[in-house]
C-alpha cells in the first residue's frame, strides 16, 4: 500500500476531492503563501491538523482549491523518509501529498488537465454540473443531436438540458454519416452559443476537437466535451485527445475506462471554482466515498502500460467485428469503425433495432437497439442495433473470436423467430463464454 494511503486509513480521513465541506475545514490560502514565500512555518488550522510517528501532518490548499498534506518530520531528515516520498514533493525540508486518495493528481495527470473533480455519482451529472457553473437558463448551447449519435444530455427536450437551455442540434451529413462540420460552423455563427457540446454516445468515427475548438473561438463560446464513451482510448492515446482544446471534458468512469459507474469533470484552472461549487453544493450533496475510492484504482489501472494494449485490442476487434458483419451483407453506419463501438442497420436486412436487440438476447448475445441517423422509425423501434466490443475484449477475446460473433449475430438476424436457432446459437454463446471465464481462478 502506498504511504499516503496507509496514512488516510490509519487516520480514518474521509476526504473528498474539496475538503472544504464546512467553515473549520478550510485553510488560508494567502497566509499559507505569505508564510511560505518568507520561509515561516506554515500555518494552518487545528482541524486539519494530525499527529502522526513521522510527525505533524497538516492540510494545505493552494489557490485552485487543490490540497494536500504536509508533513512536518518529528526526529527524521528527509533523506531518512524516502520511503514516503512516492507521489510527494519535498519543499524547505517538508513534504507534501496529494490529498484525496491520490484521486485528484491520478486523473489530472491521466488526461493532463489542470483541474479534475471526481465526486459526479455519473456522466448526465457530470454534464449538469458544467450547465449550471457556466450558463443561465435561457442560454443557447449548440449541442449534437440525439437522433444522429449524441446523448440525452446534449439537448434533448425531455431532459433537463432540453427544458432549460436553448437547444440548437448538429449532427452528420447524410451522404457519409460523419459529422458535418460546415453545418456545425454555420450554425454556431448564425446562433452565438455560450456553449459548444461536443462528443456522442452512438458515433463510431474519430471526432476533429481541434476543428470544433476553432469555430467556438470564433463565436465566443466554451466547448465542453462529453468523453463517456471514448474516455479509456483517449487515456491509452488511442483516440485524439479533447482536453488541449475543451473549457471542460466529462466522462464516466465505467464503459471504455473500464471502472466503477461514476463521473468526472476536467476543466481549465479558471473554471475550477464555478465548477466545484456547481458539483457540491449545486446538484449533488455528500459524495460516494466508496465510488470515489474505486475511481482512484480506475485511474490507476489506466495509467499503466497494459491499458493501452487492452484498448488497442477493443478497437481492432471492433474493426473485425464490423468487417465480418460487412461481409455478411450488413450496412454499417459511416461505413465502419474508428472506435470501441458500430452501429448496424438492420431495417436494410428487413428487422426492426426492436426485433433484433429481442432476438439476440433470447440468443445470450447483449446489444441495444439504436437509432441511426435520419432514421425512418421512431427511437423505441429503431432501425439500428449498437455493438461494443470492451466487455467481450476485458473477458480476452480477440479477432478469431470476433469473426465467430459476427457469424453468430447473423445467423440469429436471418431467422429472428427461429426458436431452433435461438437455443443452438445460445449454446455456442455459453461454450465460448466459457473458453473465456471473467475470473479463471474461481471457475
Amino acid at each position: 500500500m502506498k504511504p499516503i494511503n496507509q496514512f488516510l486509513l490509519e487516520n480514518d480521513l474521509r476526504i473528498a476531492n474539496n475538503p472544504c465541506v464546512s467553515p473549520d475545514f478550510c485553510l488560508d490560502w494567502e497566509g499559507w503563501q505569505t508564510d511560505l514565500a518568507a520561509g515561516e512555518t506554515i500555518t494552518h488550522h487545528d482541524k486539519s491538523l494530525v499527529v502522526t510517528s513521522h510527525g505533524e501532518w497538516a492540510l494545505t490548499e493552494n489557490r485552485h482549491g487543490d490540497h494536500a498534506w504536509q508533513l512536518v518530520p518529528a526526529d527524521a531528515s528527509i533523506a531518512e523518509l524516502e520511503d514516503l516520498m512516492e507521489d510527494g514533493r519535498s519543499i524547505d525540508d517538508r513534504i507534501y501529498f496529494p490529498a484525496s486518495y491520490e484521486n485528484l493528481i491520478r486523473a489530472k495527470n491521466l488526461f493532463q488537465a489542470d483541474h479534475a473533480n471526481v465526486q459526479p455519482h455519473s456522466g448526465a451529472q457530470a454534464n449538469m454540473a458544467v450547465y449550471f457553473a457556466h450558463l443561465k437558463p435561457g442560454d443557447t448551447v449548440l449541442g449534437m443531436n440525439l437522433a444522429h449519435g449524441g446523448h440525452l444530455t446534449h439537448g434533448h427536450p425531455l431532459n433537463f438540458s432540453g427544458q432549460l437551455y436553448e437547444i440548437v442540434p448538429y449532427g452528420v451529413r447524410q451522404e457519409d454519416e460523419r459529422i458535418d462540420y460546415e453545418e456545425l460552423n454555420r450554425l454556431a455563427h448564425e446562433c452565438r452559443p455560450k456553449l459548444i457540446v461536443v462528443g456522442a454516445s452512438a458515433y463510431p468515427r474519430l471526432i476533429d476537437f481541434e476543428r470544433i475548438r476553432d469555430v467556438a473561438n470564433e463565436v465566443g463560446a466554451a466547448m465542453m466535451t462529453d468523453m463517456a464513451h471514448i474516455a479509456g482510448l483517449v487515456a491509452a492515446g488511442i483516440h485524439p485527445s479533447p482536453v488541449p482544446h475543451s473549457d471542460y471534458v466529462t466522462s464516466t468512469t465505467h464503459k471504455t475506462l473500464r471502472g466503477p459507474r461514476g463521473g468526472l469533470v476536467l476543466c481549465r484552472g479558471e473554471h475550477t471554482k464555478n465548477l466545484n461549487r456547481s458539483v457540491f453544493p449545486g446538484v449533488q450533496g455528500g459524495p460516494l466515498m466508496h465510488i470515489i475510492a474505486a475511481k482512484a484504482v480506475c485511474f490507476k489501472e489506466a495509467s499503466e502500460p497494459g491499458f493501452s494494449d487492452y484498448q488497442k485490442r477493443v478497437v481492432a476487434n471492433a474493426k473485425r467485428l464490423a468487417g465480418a458483419l460487412a461481409s455478411s451483407g450488413f450496412r454499417l453506419v459511416s461505413g465502419g469503425t474508428d472506435n470501441h463501438l458500430l452501429l448496424v442497420d438492420v431495417f436494410s436486412k428487413g428487422l426492426t433495432g426492436k426485433v433484433a436487440e429481442e432476438a439476440l438476447g433470447r440468443s445470450g448475445i447483449t446489444v441495444n437497439k439504436n437509432a441511426i441517423p435520419f432514421d425512418a422509425n421512431p427511437p423505441m423501434i429503431a432501425s439500428g442495433i449498437r455493438l461494443g466490443t470492451p466487455a467481450v475484449t476485458t473477458r480476452g477475446m480477440g479477432e478469431p473470436e470476433m469473426d465467430r460473433i459476427g457469424e453468430l449475430i447473423t445467423r440469429v438476424l436471418a431467422a429472428p423467430d427461429d426458436d431452433q436457432i435461438t437455443n443452438s446459437v445460445r449454446s455456442k454463446i455459453k461454450a465460448l463464454c466459457q473458453q473465456f471465464p471473467l475470473y479463471p481462478d474461481f471457475s
